[in-house]
């Protein structure tokens, strides 16, 4: 009798067990750099801690970081869906192709994809207008610059890269006409000794001013050794290297988004949205602009920072022509976002070839 209670009871656990399981929400990350990398992949783990803390036990959270684009990303991604993920996050350009790949074979898993462009019944795409950062950046930099060359390290020759370079070119020319940026394509999102190396090279050439679109802080580290030379966070407010030579910084805040989305699986009510967020809604954050930036920059900058949160200032107004000259906005139009989401040109004044 007493044998018979025993395993009464254990089948009771057990279920109950079982049920807790059933209830839990599993979400997965798929990162590109380490989690400890100081920049994008820090953020996005920030975004996965926000969802813990935001439903506790509900949820079950796991990444995989340092996951290579292509083939590997795919067999990531597909290993995730098989520990029992209700949701996955890819978190790279580079991703797009392996999520959806995976996502036909997954019909019951939801997807989340970082900055692409292709969804699919279950699949989401995200990103953050991160040009409005490198406006307020670009203004900055053209009004402290004193060699009037500015140093550029870019990643790969993808849209959001090319209109980085264009809004901080186009609002560093603005408020300088003499100014030059020299762009060094690194070809890597996470690499200290190629960012470091792209700095110092930079250096070299006369920039006192470098902005990147990599993940480290190992640019922070060369423009601090060099002395003298200026730098913004990227990704992360990289506040260590404050009050120089990090002057100011772009911050992505993905926690709510991550949060809405997993509460959304929850609910039984997610559904494919495509989002770009900017300044105005906080997923696009400034950092503190530093002491080390003189009080009427600043003025100006948390002006600008003002005007493009409630949409009173585009980052990319005309008149603006093209790199061949051709007219591309005119006076006061603004660009599409169909536009801006494709952009394969330099705006007019950026010397150089688009890397193939």
């Amino acid at each position: 009798m007493k044998f018979t209670k025993l395993l009464a009871s254990a089948a009771v656990a057990l279920g109950l067990a079982s049920a807790a399981a059933a209830d839990t929400t599993k979400v997965g990350f798929i990162y590109v750099g380490p989690v400890g990398d100081g920049g994008w992949t820090y953020e996005h783990d920030q975004g996965r801690l926000a969802v813990e803390e935001a439903f506790g036990d509900k949820v079950e959270t796991f990444y995989q970081e340092n996951v290579p684009e292509g083939a590997d990303a795919e067999r990531a991604i597909t290993q995730m869906a098989l520990q029992g993920a209700d949701l996955i996050f890819t978190t790279s350009f580079g991703y797009m192709d392996p999520t959806n790949n995976v996502a036909k074979k997954f019909p019951n898993v939801k997807f989340e994809h970082a900055t692409g462009y292709k969804t699919a019944e279950n699949v989401s795409v995200y990103s953050a207008r991160f040009y409005e950062g490198r406006a307020v950046q670009g203004h900055i930099a053209g009004k402290m610059t004193k060699s009037n060359t500015i140093g550029y390290i870019a990643s790969f020759p993808i849209p959001e890269v090319i209109r980085g370079i264009n809004s901080a070119y186009i609002h560093a020319k603005k408020v300088n006409p003499d100014v030059e940026f020299k762009i060094i394509w690194v070809y890597t999102w996470f690499d200290p000794a190629k960012e470091a190396d792209a700095a110092k090279a930079l250096i070299e050439q006369g920039a006192d001013v470098i902005l990147q679109h990599t993940d480290s802080t190992a640019p922070q580290a060369a423009a601090q050794e060099a002395g003298g030379v200026i730098t913004f966070g990227q990704a992360s407010d990289m506040a260590e290297y404050g009050p120089m030579p990090r002057v100011s910084s772009i911050i992505d805040n993905w926690a709510p988004y991550y949060v809405a989305r997993t509460q959304a699986v929850m609910d039984g009510t997610w559904e494919t949205v495509n989002t770009w967020d900017g300044i105005s809604t906080g997923m696009v954050e400034i950092g503190e602009i530093s002491d080390a930036v003189p009080a009427d920059v600043k003025a100006e900058a948390l002006a600008m920072v003002e005007a493009l949160g409630n949409g009173s200032y585009h980052a990319f107004t005309g008149p603006i022509n093209k790199q061949d000259g051709s007219a591309w906005l005119a006076e006061g139009e603004t660009a599409d976002d169909g536009t801006l989401a494709g952009m394969s040109f330099y705006v007019e004044g950026i010397v150089g070839e688009i890397p193939n």
